[in-house]
C-alpha cells in the first residue's frame, strides 16, 4: 500500500514517484474535496476509484485488508504532504497491526506552494532563518500545551498557519499578542493551485478584515512574518568572497566580506551548502 501526497491541488505538482504509484494501483482512493480529479488520469482504467470523502478509517481499512489478502496494490492520495496534518500516523498504526507493507511518497506542502505564488523566500537573511507551522487552537483537535499560536509568534520569525480561517479575529489577536506589529506583512492564500486560487497580501492589523470581506473559512494558508517584506539583504553562499568545495572566493570581496562581518553586520546567513 503506499500513501501519496499529492501536494497542495494541482495535478501537475505530483512527484514522478507519485505518479507511477497510482498508475500501479489496483485500487486508488483520493480525496475528492481536497485533490483535484486529473490526478486520475494517471490511474488505469481498470483500477477500482474511492472517493475518501465519504469513508471513515474504518472504511478504509477495509479496504486495506482486502488488498492485503487478495494481493491488490493500493494508493490512497492526500492532499499536500502526507506528513502534515494528513491522518497518516494512525493509518501506519493500523496497517502495522494488519500486516499492510506501507510505502509513503512524500508530496508538495501548501506553505511551499503559497510562497512560490507569492515569490517570497521564506528565510531571508538577517531577517528570519527559521519557518514554523502550525495552526490555530480551539477548534476540533485541540492544540498541546505551550503550542498557541501567541507562543510561537513570540520568535517573530516566519509562520505558516494552517487551518485557522474561520477564526481569523482569534487569529490576529494572537499574533498581536505575541509580538507581531500589526504592520507585519502577511499572505493570506485561498485554495492554492486550484483553478479558484485567490492570493492577497495584507498585514496582522487588516487580517481579520481582509478574510472576512472575501468570505474565506476554509482552505486557506497564511503566511506571517517581516521576511515576506523584507528586501537588501544578501547571503554568504553566492557572495564573490565566500568559498566552498567547488568555489574559491574572490580575495578582495573575501577581505570585504571578512571585514562587515567583523564591523557588526553580523551572519548574513546562508553559509554552507556547495550550490
Amino acid at each position: 500500500m503506499t500513501i501519496v501526497g499529492a501536494g497542495p491541488g494541482a495535478a501537475d505538482l505530483l512527484t514522478f514517484r507519485a505518479a507511477r504509484a497510482i498508475a500501479e494501483a489496483d485500487v486508488v482512493i483520493w480525496a475528492a474535496s481536497l485533490v483535484q480529479e486529473e490526478v486520475l488520469q494517471h490511474a488505469r482504467e481498470d483500477a477500482q476509484v474511492m472517493d475518501s470523502a465519504t469513508m471513515s478509517l474504518e472504511d478504509v481499512l477495509v479496504v486495506y485488508e482486502r488488498a492485503a489478502a487478495e494481493g491488490l496494490r493500493v494508493a490512497r492520495i492526500h492532499s499536500g504532504d502526507p506528513a502534515l496534518w494528513g491522518g497518516t500516523q494512525e493509518q501506519l498504526e493500523r496497517c502495522a497491526e494488519l500486516g499492510v507493507e506501507v510505502e509513503i511518497v512524500p508530496g508538495v506542502s501548501s506553505f511551499s506552494a503559497v510562497a512560490a505564488i507569492a515569490q517570497r523566500e521564506l528565510t531571508v537573511p538577517e531577517v528570519a532563518q527559521s519557518v514554523i507551522l502550525t495552526r490555530l487552537g480551539g477548534g476540533k483537535t485541540p492544540m498541546p500545551e505551550g503550542e498557541e499560536v501567541r507562543e510561537f509568534a513570540r520568535h517573530g520569525t516566519t509562520m505558516a498557519v494552517f487551518l485557522s480561517a474561520a477564526r481569523s479575529g482569534q487569529l490576529a489577536s494572537e499574533l498581536l499578542e505575541g509580538g507581531y506589529g500589526e504592520d507585519t506583512p502577511v499572505v493570506v492564500a485561498y485554495q492554492a493551485t486550484w483553478p479558484e486560487e485567490l492570493v492577497l497580501r495584507c498585514t496582522v492589523g487588516t487580517l481579520e478584515a481582509t478574510v472576512k470581506e472575501h468570505k474565506l473559512w476554509k482552505h486557506t494558508l497564511f503566511l506571517v512574518g517581516p521576511a515576506l517584506g523584507a528586501s537588501g539583504t544578501r547571503s554568504h553562499l553566492y557572495h564573490p568572497g565566500h568559498f566552498h568545495g567547488f568555489r574559491r572566493a574572490d580575495p578582495a570581496a573575501r577581505r570585504a566580506l571578512r571585514q562587515a562581518s567583523s564591523g557588526g553586520a553580523g551572519s548574513t546567513g546562508g553559509a554552507g551548502g556547495t550550490a
